[in-house]
């Protein structure tokens, strides 16, 4: 067995979170016109729908969407290992186990947060995916799910995975109650202990940590690298992709990855257009920017534009550049 220590994997790391019918191949090329360095990650994707699924819809992804990464779900270590071997040919930067989703589909599976209360099993998935592949490989976990001690099950968790090889371990900062709160109610009714998280970076020098939950800023980001490794945000950046701007230059320490919004909205026009002509539709793209322009002027007329005309079945960039040009007028009117 192969132990790696986490000088393996980059440090002050920060990703945009695994977001299920979020973070699609259209989601993560928007993103990455905001940052080149942060870390993307697909949904998670059931090791069976790996294996057998169709490829190229399931796990086809963009060059231009490096550095990205495969979050697999599933509890079989021979199923994990082929569908890891499988992301790692496609050409995925890392593999990821989910042991936090807490919804009714991983619960019927016994996998994603369920997992929390076998770790012996994580630590065998682990094992076998390090075995099938040479990328890193990672876990992301809740603190804890319904009445377990956080202080022994995420030590216990955390000890398995990286004795078994892991190359970190990202850490949703709350439990998951798997008996009584639906799956958006266990995104914001536990209480967020990012101290939990520090102190297992603290008995972990070591290893890579990351840390997630709740997090809403840039600002709340580069204060947490004071005490992890890695920053992940979910919800915010997604609802607000905007504050991905600052990532490279107040995090990576490099220039931004675009000067300009006109140069983003060019782009996704362009992208918009090359899907529309392989088959696709403008909404499945639009629906991840109707946030862009979250508390600026014409903000409530460009998602409005966005979320109808978009739609319409003969939809392309013309929508989008229409609904940039609302936001462009009430700035100007606003300005006067």
């Amino acid at each position: 067995m192969i132990t790696k220590k986490y000088s393996d994997y980059k440090r002050n790391r920060f990703a945009v979170a695994p977001m299920i019918d979020w973070t699609d191949r259209h989601c993560r090329t928007f993103h990455r016109q905001f940052t080149r360095h942060a870390l993307l990650y697909t949904e998670m994707v059931v090791a069976d729908a790996a294996i057998h699924g169709n490829r190229e819809r399931i796990l086809g992804f963009a060059e231009a969407e490096h550095p990205v990464a495969l979050q697999l779900g599933g509890s079989d270590p021979a199923k994990l290992a082929d569908a890891a071997r499988i992301g790692e040919v496609m050409g995925y930067q890392e593999i990821n186990l989910n042991v936090g989703c807490p919804s009714d589909r991983v619960q019927s599976g016994t996998f994603g947060a369920c997992l929390m209360q076998t770790p012996d099993v994580v630590a065998a998935c682990v094992d076998a995916m390090k075995q099938a592949v040479v990328i890193p490989v990672t876990v992301k976990c809740r603190i804890g799910v319904d009445d377990q001690d956080t202080e022994l099950a995420l030590d216990d968790l955390a000890g398995r995975v990286f004795e078994a090889g892991a190359d970190a371990l990202w850490v949703h900062a709350r439990k998951a109650w798997l008996k009584g709160l639906s799956p958006k109610e266990n995104r914001d009714i536990p209480p967020l202990d990012y101290d939990r998280v520090y102190r297992l970076k603290q008995q972990n020098p070591n290893q890579f940590i990351g840390i997630n939950g709740g997090i809403q800023t840039v600002d709340e980001a580069v204060e947490h690298l004071n005490h992890v490794d890695g920053v992940m945000l979910g919800r915010a950046a997604y609802q607000h992709p905007m504050l991905l701007l600052d990532v490279d230059v107040r995090i990576h320490g490099s220039e931004r990855a675009s000067l300009s919004i006109d140069a983003i909205i060019d782009h996704m026009c362009d992208y918009a257009d090359a899907h529309i002509g392989r088959g696709g539709r403008l909404s499945h793209i639009t629906r991840h920017m109707v946030g862009l322009f979250h508390g600026a002027a014409g903000a409530r007329r460009w998602r409005q534009i966005l979320s109808t005309d978009a739609n319409r079945p003969d939809a392309d960039s013309a929508v989008i550049r229409r609904a940039y040009e609302a936001i462009e007028i009430d700035a100007g009117a606003e300005a006067a």
